[in-house]
Protein backbone atom coordinates (compact mmCIF):
# COMPACT_ATOMS: atom_id res chain seq x y z
CA UNK A 1 0.00 0.00 0.00
CA UNK A 2 1.09 3.69 -1.19
CA UNK A 3 2.16 5.59 1.75
CA UNK A 4 -1.28 7.11 2.88
CA UNK A 5 -3.39 5.33 0.72
CA UNK A 6 -6.29 3.89 2.65
CA UNK A 7 -8.20 1.97 -0.59
CA UNK A 8 -6.31 1.63 -3.98
CA UNK A 9 -7.80 0.09 -7.00
CA UNK A 10 -5.54 -0.33 -9.83
CA UNK A 11 -6.74 -1.49 -13.13
CA UNK A 12 -9.61 -3.15 -11.51
CA UNK A 13 -12.09 -4.89 -13.90
CA UNK A 14 -15.04 -7.04 -13.22
CA UNK A 15 -16.43 -9.28 -16.16
CA UNK A 16 -20.00 -10.88 -15.95
CA UNK A 17 -20.77 -14.03 -18.35
CA UNK A 18 -24.18 -13.25 -19.20
CA UNK A 19 -26.79 -15.46 -20.92
CA UNK A 20 -29.89 -14.54 -23.03
CA UNK A 21 -32.52 -16.20 -25.15
CA UNK A 22 -32.22 -16.01 -28.65
CA UNK A 23 -34.69 -18.84 -29.61
CA UNK A 24 -36.98 -21.10 -28.52
CA UNK A 25 -34.52 -23.72 -27.07
CA UNK A 26 -31.22 -21.67 -27.74
CA UNK A 27 -29.35 -19.25 -25.47
CA UNK A 28 -26.11 -17.18 -26.31
CA UNK A 29 -23.43 -16.35 -24.20
CA UNK A 30 -22.28 -13.46 -23.63
CA UNK A 31 -19.46 -10.84 -21.28
CA UNK A 32 -20.25 -7.97 -20.26
CA UNK A 33 -17.85 -5.76 -18.82
CA UNK A 34 -19.23 -4.03 -15.70
CA UNK A 35 -15.53 -2.07 -14.43
CA UNK A 36 -12.86 -1.76 -16.78
CA UNK A 37 -9.59 -1.24 -15.73
CA UNK A 38 -10.27 1.64 -13.21
CA UNK A 39 -7.43 2.99 -10.81
CA UNK A 40 -7.53 4.85 -8.21
CA UNK A 41 -6.73 5.64 -4.14
CA UNK A 42 -8.61 7.27 -1.21
CA UNK A 43 -6.22 8.82 1.52
CA UNK A 44 -7.33 7.84 5.19
CA UNK A 45 -9.96 9.91 6.33
CA UNK A 46 -11.07 11.16 3.31
CA UNK A 47 -14.93 11.41 1.56
CA UNK A 48 -14.80 11.04 -2.08
CA UNK A 49 -17.96 11.00 -4.11
CA UNK A 50 -18.15 8.08 -6.62
CA UNK A 51 -20.74 9.19 -9.01
CA UNK A 52 -22.45 7.83 -12.42
CA UNK A 53 -25.66 6.63 -14.31
CA UNK A 54 -27.40 3.66 -13.81
CA UNK A 55 -25.26 0.57 -14.52
CA UNK A 56 -22.02 2.64 -14.30
CA UNK A 57 -20.28 0.28 -12.21
CA UNK A 58 -20.73 2.10 -9.33
CA UNK A 59 -22.17 -0.97 -6.58
CA UNK A 60 -20.01 -3.33 -8.38
CA UNK A 61 -16.87 -1.32 -7.24
CA UNK A 62 -18.25 -1.76 -3.60
CA UNK A 63 -19.34 -4.75 -3.85
CA UNK A 64 -15.56 -5.46 -4.69
CA UNK A 65 -13.90 -3.49 -2.29
CA UNK A 66 -16.20 -5.33 0.33
CA UNK A 67 -15.20 -8.40 -1.09
CA UNK A 68 -18.88 -9.36 -1.90
CA UNK A 69 -17.44 -9.92 -5.49
CA UNK A 70 -13.81 -11.37 -6.86
CA UNK A 71 -12.53 -8.95 -9.45
CA UNK A 72 -11.85 -10.35 -12.89
CA UNK A 73 -8.31 -8.60 -13.14
CA UNK A 74 -6.06 -6.21 -11.42
CA UNK A 75 -5.62 -5.38 -7.79
CA UNK A 76 -7.40 -4.33 -4.91
CA UNK A 77 -6.45 -3.08 -1.41
CA UNK A 78 -8.12 -1.93 1.57
CA UNK A 79 -6.18 -0.87 4.56
CA UNK A 80 -3.28 -3.09 2.81
CA UNK A 81 -6.03 -6.40 2.61
CA UNK A 82 -6.87 -7.75 -0.51
CA UNK A 83 -10.93 -7.88 0.10
CA UNK A 84 -12.07 -11.23 -1.69
CA UNK A 85 -9.40 -13.36 0.41
CA UNK A 86 -9.69 -11.84 3.51
CA UNK A 87 -13.01 -10.61 3.55
CA UNK A 88 -13.67 -12.01 7.01
CA UNK A 89 -10.41 -9.84 8.63
CA UNK A 90 -11.47 -7.13 6.38
CA UNK A 91 -14.94 -7.01 7.86
CA UNK A 92 -13.66 -5.94 11.15
CA UNK A 93 -12.81 -2.59 9.71
CA UNK A 94 -15.15 -1.51 7.34
CA UNK A 95 -18.24 -0.48 7.68
CA UNK A 96 -21.15 -0.74 4.71
CA UNK A 97 -24.96 0.48 4.34
CA UNK A 98 -26.56 -0.36 1.42
CA UNK A 99 -29.39 1.51 0.67
CA UNK A 100 -32.06 -0.36 -0.80
CA UNK A 101 -31.09 -3.37 1.12
CA UNK A 102 -30.51 -4.02 5.00
CA UNK A 103 -28.19 -5.63 7.56
CA UNK A 104 -30.49 -5.19 10.23
CA UNK A 105 -32.75 -8.94 11.40
CA UNK A 106 -36.34 -7.69 9.90
CA UNK A 107 -38.67 -9.49 12.10
CA UNK A 108 -36.46 -8.53 15.57
CA UNK A 109 -36.33 -5.14 17.67
CA UNK A 110 -34.06 -2.76 16.24
CA UNK A 111 -31.31 -2.97 19.47
CA UNK A 112 -31.44 -6.81 19.12
CA UNK A 113 -29.91 -6.63 15.72
CA UNK A 114 -27.25 -4.36 17.80
CA UNK A 115 -26.68 -6.80 20.33
CA UNK A 116 -25.93 -9.41 17.90
CA UNK A 117 -23.32 -7.60 16.17
CA UNK A 118 -22.24 -6.58 19.85
CA UNK A 119 -21.31 -10.58 19.88
CA UNK A 120 -20.44 -11.16 15.58
CA UNK A 121 -17.77 -8.47 16.27
CA UNK A 122 -16.71 -8.70 19.79
CA UNK A 123 -16.92 -5.22 20.59
CA UNK A 124 -15.72 -5.07 24.15
CA UNK A 125 -18.60 -4.26 26.30
CA UNK A 126 -17.55 -0.43 27.13
CA UNK A 127 -17.17 0.02 23.66
CA UNK A 128 -20.23 -0.86 22.58
CA UNK A 129 -22.38 0.65 25.32
CA UNK A 130 -20.48 4.00 24.57
CA UNK A 131 -20.41 3.39 20.55
CA UNK A 132 -24.15 2.76 20.64
CA UNK A 133 -25.16 5.44 23.03
CA UNK A 134 -23.44 8.29 20.98
CA UNK A 135 -24.81 7.12 17.89
CA UNK A 136 -28.52 6.61 18.98
CA UNK A 137 -28.42 10.30 20.31
CA UNK A 138 -26.58 11.42 17.39
CA UNK A 139 -28.96 9.93 14.75
CA UNK A 140 -31.94 10.39 17.60
CA UNK A 141 -33.01 6.57 17.46
CA UNK A 142 -33.63 6.54 21.08
CA UNK A 143 -37.39 6.24 20.99
CA UNK A 144 -37.03 3.28 18.36
CA UNK A 145 -34.63 0.98 20.13
CA UNK A 146 -37.25 -1.40 21.07
CA UNK A 147 -39.66 -1.38 17.63
CA UNK A 148 -39.21 -4.35 15.04
CA UNK A 149 -37.13 -3.04 12.60
CA UNK A 150 -40.23 -4.21 9.77
CA UNK A 151 -42.31 -1.34 11.51
CA UNK A 152 -39.75 1.55 10.78
CA UNK A 153 -40.03 3.71 8.16
CA UNK A 154 -37.33 3.75 5.46
CA UNK A 155 -35.85 6.82 6.64
CA UNK A 156 -35.79 5.41 10.46
CA UNK A 157 -34.68 2.37 9.02
CA UNK A 158 -31.51 3.80 7.45
CA UNK A 159 -30.48 5.88 10.25
CA UNK A 160 -30.52 2.09 11.82
CA UNK A 161 -28.51 0.92 9.27
CA UNK A 162 -25.59 3.63 10.08
CA UNK A 163 -25.45 2.56 13.63
CA UNK A 164 -25.22 -0.78 12.95
CA UNK A 165 -22.24 -0.10 10.19
CA UNK A 166 -20.46 2.14 12.81
CA UNK A 167 -20.83 -0.12 16.14
CA UNK A 168 -17.16 -2.04 15.82
CA UNK A 169 -15.98 1.75 14.99
CA UNK A 170 -14.82 0.54 11.19
CA UNK A 171 -12.34 2.74 9.81
CA UNK A 172 -13.62 3.14 6.40
CA UNK A 173 -17.63 3.70 5.47
CA UNK A 174 -18.91 2.49 2.10
CA UNK A 175 -22.09 4.33 1.42
CA UNK A 176 -24.33 3.25 -1.83
CA UNK A 177 -27.31 5.32 -1.67
CA UNK A 178 -27.77 6.47 1.90
CA UNK A 179 -30.32 8.92 1.35
CA UNK A 180 -32.50 7.29 -1.09
CA UNK A 181 -36.32 7.48 -0.66
CA UNK A 182 -35.56 9.60 2.10
CA UNK A 183 -37.40 13.40 3.19
CA UNK A 184 -35.36 16.47 3.44
CA UNK A 185 -35.87 16.28 7.47
CA UNK A 186 -33.73 12.72 7.27
CA UNK A 187 -31.37 13.51 4.63
CA UNK A 188 -30.18 16.23 6.36
CA UNK A 189 -30.17 14.43 9.63
CA UNK A 190 -28.04 12.11 8.00
CA UNK A 191 -25.45 14.38 6.01
CA UNK A 192 -25.15 16.27 9.64
CA UNK A 193 -24.33 12.89 11.27
CA UNK A 194 -21.63 11.95 8.69
CA UNK A 195 -19.98 15.13 8.81
CA UNK A 196 -19.40 14.97 12.39
CA UNK A 197 -18.56 11.28 12.56
CA UNK A 198 -15.99 12.48 9.85
CA UNK A 199 -14.70 14.86 11.69
CA UNK A 200 -14.45 13.39 15.05
CA UNK A 201 -12.85 9.88 14.30
CA UNK A 202 -11.63 10.34 10.68
CA UNK A 203 -13.49 8.03 9.44
CA UNK A 204 -12.89 7.46 5.72
CA UNK A 205 -16.39 7.43 3.48
CA UNK A 206 -16.27 6.12 -0.10
CA UNK A 207 -20.10 7.76 -1.59
CA UNK A 208 -21.64 6.47 -4.10
CA UNK A 209 -25.67 8.34 -4.33
CA UNK A 210 -27.83 9.56 -7.26
CA UNK A 211 -28.48 12.58 -5.02
CA UNK A 212 -25.83 14.95 -6.12
CA UNK A 213 -26.90 17.38 -2.72
CA UNK A 214 -25.07 14.24 -1.09
CA UNK A 215 -21.86 15.30 -2.92
CA UNK A 216 -21.80 18.76 -2.61
CA UNK A 217 -22.40 18.54 0.63
CA UNK A 218 -20.12 15.86 1.70
CA UNK A 219 -17.54 15.22 -0.60
CA UNK A 220 -14.46 17.60 -1.35
CA UNK A 221 -13.29 15.24 -4.11
CA UNK A 222 -15.77 13.24 -6.50
CA UNK A 223 -14.92 10.52 -9.39
CA UNK A 224 -17.62 10.05 -12.00
CA UNK A 225 -17.82 6.35 -13.88
CA UNK A 226 -19.96 5.91 -17.06
CA UNK A 227 -19.69 2.11 -18.76
CA UNK A 228 -17.11 0.84 -16.02
CA UNK A 229 -14.67 3.47 -17.23
CA UNK A 230 -13.28 6.43 -14.39
CA UNK A 231 -14.40 9.42 -16.56
CA UNK A 232 -13.27 12.17 -14.00
CA UNK A 233 -11.37 12.21 -10.81
CA UNK A 234 -10.85 15.12 -9.01
CA UNK A 235 -12.05 18.15 -6.96
CA UNK A 236 -15.79 19.06 -7.08
CA UNK A 237 -14.71 22.45 -8.97
CA UNK A 238 -12.83 20.71 -11.52
CA UNK A 239 -16.38 18.51 -12.41
CA UNK A 240 -17.58 21.88 -13.48
CA UNK A 241 -14.28 22.98 -15.59
CA UNK A 242 -14.78 19.18 -17.36
CA UNK A 243 -18.49 19.78 -17.88
CA UNK A 244 -17.85 23.95 -18.81
CA UNK A 245 -20.93 24.52 -17.00
CA UNK A 246 -22.12 27.71 -15.85
CA UNK A 247 -23.70 29.58 -12.54
CA UNK A 248 -26.25 31.83 -12.88
CA UNK A 249 -26.17 35.43 -11.18
CA UNK A 250 -29.88 36.58 -10.41
CA UNK A 251 -29.68 40.35 -10.29
CA UNK A 252 -32.65 42.44 -8.79
CA UNK A 253 -32.50 45.91 -9.81
CA UNK A 254 -35.10 49.14 -8.39
CA UNK A 255 -36.59 49.40 -11.55
CA UNK A 256 -36.97 47.78 -15.13
CA UNK A 257 -34.04 48.37 -17.31
CA UNK A 258 -32.37 47.12 -20.69
CA UNK A 259 -30.46 44.09 -20.29
CA UNK A 260 -26.81 44.50 -18.05
CA UNK A 261 -24.28 45.28 -19.95
CA UNK A 262 -21.40 42.69 -18.73
CA UNK A 263 -18.24 41.58 -19.39
CA UNK A 264 -17.32 39.09 -21.08
CA UNK A 265 -17.95 35.91 -21.43
CA UNK A 266 -20.56 37.03 -18.74
CA UNK A 267 -24.31 37.35 -20.76
CA UNK A 268 -27.50 38.17 -19.80
CA UNK A 269 -30.27 34.77 -20.83
CA UNK A 270 -33.65 36.08 -18.91
CA UNK A 271 -34.86 39.43 -17.99
CA UNK A 272 -38.74 39.52 -16.57
CA UNK A 273 -39.39 42.96 -15.37
CA UNK A 274 -36.30 43.90 -12.40
CA UNK A 275 -34.89 41.12 -12.55
CA UNK A 276 -32.20 39.94 -14.93
CA UNK A 277 -30.44 36.40 -15.05
CA UNK A 278 -27.24 36.48 -16.25
CA UNK A 279 -24.57 33.07 -17.10
CA UNK A 280 -21.33 32.98 -15.97
CA UNK A 281 -18.64 30.35 -16.26
CA UNK A 282 -18.64 28.32 -13.28
CA UNK A 283 -14.87 28.03 -13.04
CA UNK A 284 -14.51 32.03 -12.59
CA UNK A 285 -15.38 33.58 -9.56
CA UNK A 286 -18.63 36.09 -9.19
CA UNK A 287 -16.92 38.69 -7.78
CA UNK A 288 -15.80 40.54 -10.23
CA UNK A 289 -18.99 40.72 -12.03
CA UNK A 290 -20.62 41.51 -9.07
CA UNK A 291 -18.67 44.81 -7.90
CA UNK A 292 -19.28 45.99 -11.72
CA UNK A 293 -22.89 45.43 -11.89
CA UNK A 294 -23.08 47.42 -7.95
CA UNK A 295 -21.03 50.13 -9.66
CA UNK A 296 -23.07 50.98 -12.73
CA UNK A 297 -26.59 49.78 -11.54
CA UNK A 298 -29.09 50.31 -8.98
CA UNK A 299 -29.20 47.26 -7.26
CA UNK A 300 -32.01 45.91 -4.84
CA UNK A 301 -30.53 42.43 -4.12
CA UNK A 302 -28.59 39.20 -5.85
CA UNK A 303 -28.10 35.82 -5.63
CA UNK A 304 -25.47 33.51 -7.18
CA UNK A 305 -27.37 29.91 -8.17
CA UNK A 306 -24.74 27.01 -8.41
CA UNK A 307 -24.96 24.66 -11.87
CA UNK A 308 -26.66 21.23 -11.92
CA UNK A 309 -24.17 18.25 -11.03
CA UNK A 310 -26.28 16.04 -12.80
CA UNK A 311 -26.04 18.71 -15.82
CA UNK A 312 -23.18 18.82 -15.67
CA UNK A 313 -21.95 15.08 -15.41
CA UNK A 314 -24.37 14.66 -19.02
CA UNK A 315 -22.79 17.59 -20.67
CA UNK A 316 -18.92 16.13 -19.92
CA UNK A 317 -19.81 12.49 -20.97
CA UNK A 318 -21.78 14.03 -23.74
CA UNK A 319 -18.37 16.09 -24.80
CA UNK A 320 -15.95 12.90 -24.28
CA UNK A 321 -17.41 10.99 -27.13
CA UNK A 322 -19.64 8.36 -24.31
CA UNK A 323 -23.27 7.70 -25.50
CA UNK A 324 -25.16 5.43 -23.15
CA UNK A 325 -27.13 2.89 -25.32
CA UNK A 326 -29.55 -0.06 -23.50
CA UNK A 327 -27.72 -3.45 -23.80
CA UNK A 328 -28.78 -6.93 -22.49
CA UNK A 329 -27.41 -7.83 -19.01
CA UNK A 330 -26.35 -3.66 -18.60
CA UNK A 331 -28.07 -3.42 -15.52
CA UNK A 332 -27.06 -7.22 -14.54
CA UNK A 333 -23.75 -5.98 -14.18
CA UNK A 334 -24.40 -3.92 -12.04
CA UNK A 335 -25.96 -6.64 -9.66
CA UNK A 336 -25.74 -10.24 -11.41
CA UNK A 337 -27.86 -11.77 -9.54
CA UNK A 338 -30.88 -11.22 -7.01
CA UNK A 339 -29.35 -10.67 -3.34
CA UNK A 340 -30.87 -11.61 -0.43
CA UNK A 341 -32.24 -9.51 2.41
CA UNK A 342 -30.00 -9.26 4.67
CA UNK A 343 -26.47 -8.48 3.13
CA UNK A 344 -23.67 -11.17 5.23
CA UNK A 345 -22.00 -9.01 7.74
CA UNK A 346 -18.83 -11.58 7.28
Amino acid sequence: MTEQAFIEVDRVEKVFDVRRRTGFLKRERRQVRAVDSISFTVARGEMVGYIGPNGAGKSTTIKMLTGILTPSGGRLRVAGIDPSRERTRLAHRIGVVFGQRTTLWWDLPLVDSYKLMHRMYRIPDARYRENLDRLVELLDLGDLLDVPVRQLSLGQRMRGDIVAALLHDPEVLYLDEPTIGLDVVSKGRVREFLKEINAERGTTVLLTTHDLQDIELLCSRVMVIDHGRLMYNGPLAGLHEAGESERTLVVDLERELPPIDAPAPARVVKVDGPRQWLAFPASESAAPLVARIAAEYPLVDLSVREPDIEAVIAKMLHSSGETRGETPGETLGETPKPPPEREPTT
